[in-house]
């Protein structure tokens, strides 16, 4: 890929997943150029690998929309996600050192304080967040699960539901980590095979009601 297709897939990926898009956004290469700053040529290159990452839907009428996901496919990121997820726990549990461990900690206690916020710090929650579940892979040292995991975790993000979560609800999350660092500490594999499932799984039902709320 080119430097100007690797300038407008970054810079179009960036609109969709933290910009003013929303599911089922209509789009053309026009203004998908004027965003990116590079020509039409470089932008068909960028949309096909986003075709492929399932952020961009391309009509039978090749008409171009940002992802519009069902409730059903909703569902089966997040299941793909729990089983991937979960699986990097368990390998995390047996790799998992000492610095990792620390690090973990450190991480979140930063999400505890963005929930402690009034209100509470989504950004910051949201930034925690990611560096913890980004450090779990990394514990896990499988390379497959680093290219197949992101584009899961992503996906659902265009909806943008996360300001809706209740203080509670972000509490939880917070304490799932706390187990989840008490299974690794611990060496128990299927402790934290078990954690890191239902955490994903709450998310989901978490996300579900408030993207319908959305809606």
């Amino acid at each position: 890929m080119s430097r100007a297709s690797e300038t407008a897939y970054r810079k179009i990926r960036s609109f969709i997943l933290q910009g003013d898009a929303y599911p089922g956004m209509q789009l053309t290469e026009e203004k998908l150029a004027e965003i990116s700053g590079v020509s039409r040529t470089p932008v068909r290159d960028a949309v096909q690998r986003l075709e492929n990452e399932m952020l961009i839907f391309r009509s039978e009428s090749k008409r171009l929309s940002v992802a519009n996901w069902s409730d059903g496919e909703i569902d089966e990121m997040f299941t793909l996600r729990a089983m991937l997820e979960a699986h990097a726990a368990v390998r995390a549990a047996a790799r998992i050192d000492a610095e990792s461990m620390a690090q973990l900690k450190t991480i979140n206690e930063a999400l505890k304080e963005a929930v402690r916020q009034k209100p509470p710090d989504i950004s910051a929650f949201l930034e925690a967040n990611r560096k913890f579940h980004d450090l779990v892979l990394t514990c896990a040292r499988s390379p497959r699960l680093s290219k197949l995991l992101p584009a899961l975790v992503e996906q659902p993000v265009v909806r943008k539901t996360a300001h809706q979560y209740s203080k509670a609800q972000l509490d939880q999350s917070a304490q799932d980590h706390d187990e989840l660092i008490a299974a690794f500490a611990a060496k128990d594999e299927r402790w934290a095979k078990s954690v890191m499932t239902s955490h994903i799984r709450r998310a989901f039902h978490t996300f579900s009601v408030a993207a319908n709320r959305n809606d």
